[in-house]
């Protein structure tokens, strides 16, 4: 169980909500996460954190394939209705997915992706398997071999366990400012005002 305190801190990370969804024999599921990332630049590889609890991850397991939706502001009842097991309602609200390549994707979603399995994991530690935690969600990482682009232009919807459902505000920055050409500047101050003589400091930071 985690501590309380650790429990509040990490429930404070917002994230983009997706929906997740596989296909097999006939069997289409999908569930709604917060938990799937891009893991890499210069390969287009994700990571989806999946409980073996879903009715999707066993379809996930068989395939080698899963489709990830990523749902807008103004689509938290699809989120919602993808957040308890199909089951509960019945499958009864067809009308979020529809089909693409075999795979189950939110209709009007801002983007889907398409990606096949490379590799998966239910356990983290060393190498020779010392101190290894066992997890429970299963870790797929996964090749995006196919995207779509839906409503680009619309603010993402967010999740965190503490705050719920929000959508992506203003920008941070106001238009026109560039924090990174304020630091490259106040670099240059400070390094015409050490001279020649003053050298330079270590990499690494401060």
């Amino acid at each position: 169980m985690i501590d309380r305190d650790v429990k509040r801190c990490l429930g404070q990370m917002m994230k983009g909500v997706q929906v997740v969804g596989a296909a097999h024999d006939g069997v289409t599921r999908a569930y709604c996460s917060h938990w799937v990332c891009q893991i890499s630049f210069e390969e287009p590889l994700v990571m989806a954190s999946v409980s073996p609890r879903h009715d999707t991850h066993p379809l996930i397991v068989a395939s080698g394939r899963f489709a990830v939706s990523l749902l807008a502001g103004d689509q938290v009842d699809v989120g919602q209705y993808f957040s308890y097991p199909g089951r509960r309602f019945r499958h009864i609200a067809t009308e979020y997915l529809t089909e693409v390549d075999g795979l189950p994707v939110v209709r009007d979603a801002i983007a889907w992706l398409v990606c096949e399995v490379l590799d998966r994991r239910d356990a983290l530690g060393g190498h020779d398997g010392r101190d290894a935690v066992a997890l429970d969600h299963e870790l797929f990482f996964a090749r995006v071999v196919a995207v779509g682009e839906g409503r680009l232009g619309e603010p993402p919807l967010l999740y965190s366990s503490r705050l719920g459902w929000r959508v992506t505000g203003p920008p941070a920055r106001e238009a026109g400012t560039s924090v990174r050409d304020q630091l490259l500047a106040r670099l240059a101050a400070s390094e015409a005002d050490a001279g020649p003589d003053d050298g330079h400091p270590e990499p690494g930071g401060s």
